[in-house]
């Protein structure tokens, strides 16, 4: 997923992606585990991933909370 993907999705969008992204790192692990899984790679692109939507997530709310205080 690319950074400009991440900004482009709606807060309710980013949770859901952010909740699915979090089962599949779940079931890449399993995976490892069981020495089933075809690249290891993927499981450090899902991890990143995850923390694109994790630092848009806390930038959005850092914005809230600005325009809040203001």
């Amino acid at each position: 997923m690319k950074p400009k993907d991440v900004i482009a999705l709606n807060d309710e969008e980013l949770q859901t992606e952010l909740d699915r992204l979090r089962r599949h790192v779940f079931d890449l692990r399993a995976q490892s585990v069981t020495e089933k899984l075809e690249s290891p790679a993927m499981l450090m692109h899902a991890k990143r991933d995850i923390a694109r939507l994790l630092t848009e997530k806390r930038k959005r709310e850092q914005a809230r909370t600005a325009g809040a205080a203001n």
